[in-house]
């Protein structure tokens, strides 16, 4: 059929009908090379639209920091941070009644003063320690551009200071230290951080470094003068419970353990500096950068990531209060998370007499660059809490003055960017005006009215960050709105190409409403679409947008032009579905409605995984129903079908923290060599059963390795064996062996290949695929997810078989008009057209998809670096290599999916193409709404999750055309026999 050709260009349309159908076939293969390649781009390109709309760098240079005008109360400050210690595991007592901190709990009790410090996610230690040391929230995608050095150049309290001492992690100190000409500062090397290493040998050797600083400086003039000089910071990163020893006992003792060391530690530090000074010149604050799950998991909203302790003591912090009914109220101000402040302190954390001062992490740079009389690092977004700060009122106005012009002058710099680089600029109202206010401000201070001062500087400072995040969200609307007609322009492309390339529509009708200059029409349409693009990008480039910004609209124009390019064939399409029946149309209709729906329920299964049992109940029942009355019940293959859902059902109703069990990992070692096992009988004594002709091909020739499934069974077996060997030598405290870790990867790699020597019918190559694949993820699991695997297969056996059965039912009679016109189809040989009822297939392919995601948990967990499963493969702390290792044991269940959705287009003759590109329309029917749901409001938690799920289905349909190109390795010579003798005739 003529027409013109989004990607490649215009055909002739008289040249295209005296091309021959390989020729066709040719340009098809070619076209769609283009599509996938442009599919891939699109998707990478859009999804990265998220960090220009949600996760935009808040950093802007270019601003003077803003001297304080009160006198410093402290010479220097001790900064403590002890990684990975949340808050109520510090607080409260032990399980023999006895609390971990003795040290740090007489100081809240009669020295300084103490709260809750909440972070956002993404809880890790880079955006944890920086939003403690530079007063900001680090957007997230910075976690993936490196942990050793800044991915961007920010300020921070060490770059103020006159000089900083840091002892600690070799991924955190070198962040802030590396590049910095006035610090000293010393790591343990990358070795120490072995599974084996104790978290408290590595703070211990930070101590050490710490006090030999303070014992040379005693045969050190220069060094002494340095360290009793004004404006010194001095920083320990110690291992609260975020450490490598975790991985050798339980994590029920890990706060016990770590908790008391650095209590012990932070004693030691306040006595020795306290012996060494003897001015009260210092202050001292102990926080956490994140905090841990039971489990030790961390990275996501979750209380117990994000709320970690602070305390806060020494020169320029105010003594313990008693809380009283005046000093006690819920303000009404909200956290990052949604806590209030003050909020109600637990009983057994036995300090609900002595008041409580909860504050937003990025709050601790403004007070401690206010202990030392320092300006606040240029991009703080922190509110400095005079609840902590011991000043006389006018000091205290004058503190929050200084924070206040800080976030201000970001403000200020932001709209001077936004306006010099706008064609049509809209400030932001509110602060029109905010000289005025800092004059009376001024004036208020002049006239020593602080409390009226400092209130007018606290709501200035409100409306700065508010003014902050209007220039933060300023493209939002334009931004969304090219992306949203992006997303729509490749659906309805797709849905051209599969309607053009794939279908049985009437050639003939087409021919006849091809216009006398198609050609010539198409070409003023792709005309005006490029003189579009160039107008935007000009306008874009006149406003020094970022690159990404025309790489949105060009793909947003582009593929609109290529639509409207195609009018010719909508014309006709429209024509011919107006002249068909109503009941056509009905059909159509009613299609599109149970699609919608479907697709519906798995956007709402992203935040609700039970919606995922209800289905597999009900579609256990209906589909054995429908079996059971198509065939008889003696095949067996109603009751499988049935009995496979519900075993299903059961995992998303478990929680998605999976607790360890390694009997369990073992158990379902040996489940799945019982269902090998199975189907190996089946392959080998169904030729009897007509309802297996298709699974079971015994005509084929005998496979080269006759003992390949019996290998394969004792890999599995040896597998279940490895892994508590494994997790033996971990809970005794002992080193992976060498030998122990050779075997896990060489049984891991040399299993996945084993699969590609089986017999190419369907049921043997997909039993051993599954066979091949089972090693590796029993390696990788550590409880109920091993049994999933099997209940997995077990689902998507009885989807082959159900499919199976509906061809054998049909007997073909239904299928044969899918080859009408073969002398002008450009399909494969062995394929046929797309006919409406096919629309099932991608529609379940996708709910497994989902399953495959869903089933154990969700994608969250790679941020929870599970050492248990790794660390049969891993024992140095690499979190990037643990991250791939992780992320590969999630793709094994999607690339069972993928090799039975790639056996049912082969068992139905369908177009295996066509039908991914049905997947990726309703993948991206999905995605988009996803976009539409992605929230700007409520906790971090929430914000966070809208966006991730939008993250996800956007890299789904990446990863389906990379599985499909992975899987298709395993499964292109898979052989499928006809379902009866006569079939070869009809078709």
């Amino acid at each position: 059929m003529g027409r013109g050709d989004g990607i490649l260009g215009n055909r002739d349309v008289q040249g295209s009908r005296r091309t021959s159908i390989t020729g066709r076939r040719k340009w098809l293969k070619t076209r769609e090379r283009w599509l996938v390649v442009l599919g891939v781009v699109l998707h990478a390109v859009y999804m990265l639209s998220i960090f220009d709309i949600y996760f935009k760098s808040p950093i802007v240079h270019g601003m003077d920091p803003v001297t304080p005008r009160f006198h410093a109360p402290a010479k220097r400050l001790v900064l403590l941070v002890a990684d990975g210690l949340r808050a109520d595991k510090f607080f409260e007592p032990d399980s023999e009644g006895n609390f971990r901190a003795p040290f740090l709990r007489s100081v809240i009790k009669e020295q300084g003063r103490w709260g809750v410090s909440h972070a956002r996610p993404p809880t890790e230690s880079r955006p944890g320690h920086v939003s403690i040391i530079a007063g900001f929230y680090e957007d997230p995608s910075a976690v993936t551009k490196g942990w050793k050095a800044n991915p961007v150049e920010f300020d921070s309290v060490f770059n103020r200071s006159r000089h900083t001492f840091a002892f600690g992690s070799p991924d955190i100190v070198p962040i802030f230290c590396g590049a910095l000409p006035h610090s000293t500062w010393k790591t343990y090397p990358h070795e120490f951080e072995d599974f084996a290493t104790d978290a408290s040998f590595l703070d211990e050797w930070s101590f050490h470094q710490f006090e030999s600083l303070f014992n040379r400086s005693k045969e050190d003039p220069k060094l002494k003068e340095m360290l009793l000089q004004n404006n010194i910071v001095i920083f320990l990163h110690l291992l609260g419970c975020d450490s490598n020893g975790h991985a050798h006992k339980p994590f029920s003792s890990i706060y016990l353990n770590n908790v008391k060391v650095v209590d012990n530690i932070a004693a030691r530090v306040y006595n020795l500096l306290e012996d060494y000074f003897k001015d009260n010149r210092t202050s001292y604050i102990f926080t956490a950068d994140h905090g841990m799950s039971d489990k030790g998991s961390h990275g996501d909203g979750h209380p117990s990531n994000t709320d970690t302790p602070l305390v806060a003591w020494g020169a320029g912090v105010k003594y313990p209060r008693p809380i009283s009914s005046g000093n006690h109220s819920d303000c009404g101000f909200r956290f990052v998370d949604e806590h209030m402040h003050d909020a109600p302190t637990p009983t057994e954390w036995g300090l609900r007499g002595i008041e409580r001062v909860d504050v937003n992490q990025a709050d601790i740079a403004p007070l401690m660059s206010t202990l030392l009389g320092l300006p606040c690092p240029v991009n703080s977004v922190g509110s400095l809490p005079l609840d902590y700060i011991n000043m006389n009122e006018a000091a205290e106005v004058e503190a929050v003055l200084a924070n206040t012009k800080q976030i201000l002058n970001q403000f200020l710099r932001k709209s001077q960017i936004k306006q010099s680089n706008s064609l049509s600029f809209k400030p932001f109202k509110p602060l029109s005006h905010y000289s005025s206010i800092l004059d009376q401000i001024e004036d208020l201070i002049s006239g020593k009215n602080y409390e009226a001062a400092m209130k007018l500087a606290e709501n200035l400072q409100n409306l700065a960050l508010q003014g902050l995040h209007y220039f933060q969200t300023y493209d939002w609307l334009m931004l969304m709105s090219v992306i949203s007609l992006g997303y729509i322009g490749w659906m309805i492309y797709l849905v051209i190409h599969v309607l053009q390339s794939y279908t049985s529509l009437p050639v003939e009708l087409l021919k006849k409403e091809q216009a006398a200059h198609q050609k010539d029409g198409t070409r003023k349409v792709q005309l005006c679409g490029y003189l579009l693009m160039g107008v935007i990008s000009i306008l874009l480039l006149l406003e020094r947008s970022p690159p990404l910004y025309h790489a949105y609209t060009t793909m947003t124009v582009f593929l609109w032009t290529q639509i409207f390019s195609e009018y010719q064939f909508i014309k006709a399409l429209w024509k011919q579905l107006h002249g068909r029946r109503v009941y056509y149309t009905a059909r159509i209709l009613a299609t599109c409605a149970v699609s919608v729906f479907i697709l519906e329920f798995l956007v709402n299964s992203f935040t609700e995984r039970k919606l995922y049992t209800l289905y597999f109940l009900v579609v256990g029942a209906i589909a054995s129903l429908y079996l059971f009355k198509s065939i008889p019940w003696r095949s067996g293959i109603p009751i499988f079908v049935c009995l496979a859902c519900w075993f299903l059902s059961v995992f998303t109703l478990m929680p998605a923290e999976i607790p360890e069990n390694t009997y369990l990992v073992i158990g379902s070692g040996a489940l799945i060599i019982i269902i090998g096992i199975a189907a190996r009988w089946l392959d080998m004594h169904a030729e009897g059963n007509k309802y297996w002709l298709g699974l079971c091909n015994h005509e084929m020739k005998k496979p080269r390795f006759p003992g390949l499934f019996h290998l394969q069974a004792l890999l599995v077996g040896l597998s279940s064996v490895m892994v508590p060997l494994s997790t033996s030598h971990r809970t005794q405290k002992q080193e992976l062996l060498a030998l122990h870790q050779f075997i896990n990867s060489s049984v891991a790699g040399f299993s996945m290949v084993l699969p590609l020597f089986s017999a190419n019918s369907l049921l043997s190559r997909l039993t051993s695929i599954f066979l091949g694949f089972a090693p590796t993820f029993l390696l990788l699991s550590i409880g109920y997810e091993a049994v999933f695997y099997g209940a997995l297969s077990l689902v998507l056996m009885a989807w082959i078989l159900f499919e199976n059965t509906l061809l054998y039912v049909s007997k073909v009679k239904r299928l044969s008009g899918s080859f009408r016109n073969l002398e002008d189809n450009v399909l494969e040989l062995d394929d046929r057209y797309l006919q409406l009822f096919d629309v099932r297939i991608p529609l379940i392919f996708m709910v497994l998809f989902n399953v495959a995601f869903f089933g154990t948990g969700n994608f969250a967990s790679i941020a929870s670096f599970e050492i248990s499963s790794v660390y049969r493969f891993i024992t140095i702390f690499s979190p990037f290599l643990m991250a791939a290792l992780l992320i590969f044991k999630l793709f094994i269940p999607f690339m069972l999916v993928i090799c039975a959705f790639s056996a049912i287009t082969k068992m139905n003759r369908l177009p295996r193409l066509g039908c991914y590109f049905l997947v990726i329309i309703f993948s991206d029917v999905m995605t988009i709404h996803f976009f539409f749901l992605v929230r700007n409001t409520g906790s971090w938690m929430e914000i966070g999750n809208s966006i991730s799920h939008f993250g996800i289905m956007s890299a789904q349909v990446v990863f389906v055309l990379l599985l499909f190109a992975l899987t298709n390795v395993y499964t292109k010579d898979i052989h499928i026999s006809p379902v009866n003798p006569s079939s070869q005739k009809a078709m």
